[in-house]
């Protein structure tokens, strides 16, 4: 496996999917810093109520 940030050999497996301390910082920066996006879906009211029944369904069992 190689490293997403600078792309050596994962031989660490305490950082894993990352090399070093240094990769998983440089990493956790980017997030910080919105370098990273998750793309942002806009749900209707029926969507979010069927969600909203689903998640209250499965807290019951």
């Amino acid at each position: 496996m190689k490293c997403p940030i600078c792309k050596k050999e994962v031989t660490d497996m305490k950082y894993r999917p990352f090399c070093s301390k240094r990769c998983a910082d440089i990493d956790l920066g980017n997030w910080f810093t919105e370098q990273y996006t998750v793309e942002a879906v806009d749900l209707d009211e029926q969507e979010v109520e069927e969600l909203t029944t689903a998640l209250e369904e499965q807290q019951r069992d």
